[in-house]
């Protein structure tokens, strides 16, 4: 399997930190190609890193239009994380919102 790479993003960054790093550890257990990221919006408009999947913290949803719209025309896959999703900090859930394919083979026990 190649490695995909996911990039979340805030408003300033922060509030994801705390679900990627959950996510990252999740990632190591299990043994996936995932390489995932985080920053703010402004620091994406600058970033040169590979990024397969875009996602979208809650309080950025208002920007998920203008967002798709600039950077699904270069093969980013952009989505919202669900509220509900964050607010548990459930990294299995982000994982499979982002890689539809993980669903049911991810054991976060």
């Amino acid at each position: 399997m190649t490695m995909r790479h996911l990039t979340i993003i805030c408003m300033a960054g922060i509030s994801t930190s705390l679900l990627v790093n959950k996510m990252k550890r999740l990632i190591r257990n299990e043994n996936l190609e995932i390489a995932v990221t985080a920053m703010s919006e402004r620091a994406f408009q600058g970033y040169t890193g590979q990024t397969d999947v875009l996602l979208l913290g809650p309080q950025l949803g208002y920007r998920f239009e203008s967002l798709k719209e600039q950077y699904e025309s270069k093969g980013i896959r952009i989505d919202r994380i669900d509220p509900e999703h964050f607010g548990a900090m459930d990294a299995k859930a982000v994982l499979e919102q982002a890689f539809p394919d993980l669903s049911g083979q991810i054991d976060d026990k």
